[in-house]
């Protein structure tokens, strides 16, 4: 997984990682849609791609469209790739999955939304800035059968994630988790993080999960 990466786009890490293995994990036949929101350079759209599935890839980044077209065209794998905030673009359209990486990072409150690069990790002083969005709207998108797949950290409280899908009709778990050491976000950030209570003084490392859900047939 080592798609070209321009400046300001978001590298694949750990996070993308783990959501692959939980795709890899998904017995979806070939040309079954998928929907990849925050798709970034792409990674995870191609890997679903190199499967036979029908991919459609969004972000809000024009930068990460620029790259996701270009590694899409490098690897000679046809994806459907659109500009736009979550899910706008595909508005009264259904797929069999949706991957998600979004923005999960608590982070200080500042005088507006994140900007820039940031936007592909600061997610307002919870974490969950985008993670509710998508509890909330990710499960019209769905059609029966179909799965949610979503990453984020522990610190962004991912049994609530859990519960708000429940909530919603969908079967969600957490089933699959990470530590990992501090990136340059966390470690820019240890000690609000600590202040908030977010963060246990004797904690070290990150924990990434991923939530599975899943709406009934």
């Amino acid at each position: 997984m080592n798609p070209l990466t321009p400046p300001g786009v978001y590298a694949p890490q750990d996070d993308t990682e783990l959501l692959a293995g939980a795709l890899s994990d998904e017995p979806l036949p070939p040309g079954a849609e998928v929907l990849d929101v925050g798709t970034g350079t792409g990674a995870l759209a191609l890997e679903a791609a190199r499967r036979g599935l029908r991919v459609t890839a969004v972000d809000v980044s024009r930068a990460a469209v620029w790259a996701a077209r270009l590694n899409a065209r490098l690897a000679g794998l046809p994806l459907r790739i659109r500009h736009g905030n979550l899910f706008d673009p595909v508005r009264g359209e259904s797929f069999d999955l949706i991957l998600a990486n979004p923005p999960y990072v608590p982070a200080p409150a500042g005088d507006r939304g994140p900007r820039g690069p940031a936007r592909a990790w600061d997610a307002g002083g919870d974490g969950r800035l985008v993670v509710d969005r998508i509890c909330r709207e990710a499960p019209a998108l769905l059609r029966p059968g179909g799965v949610l797949l979503l990453v984020q950290s522990a610190l962004s409280d991912p049994e609530l994630t859990v519960g708000q899908l429940r909530a919603s009709g969908l079967k969600a778990a957490v089933t699959r988790r990470r530590r990992i050491a501090f990136g340059p976000v966390l470690r820019g950030r240890e000690g609000w993080l600590r202040q908030r209570g977010l963060l246990p003084a004797t904690e070290n490392k990150e924990e990434l999960v991923v939530v599975r859900a899943e709406l009934p047939v």
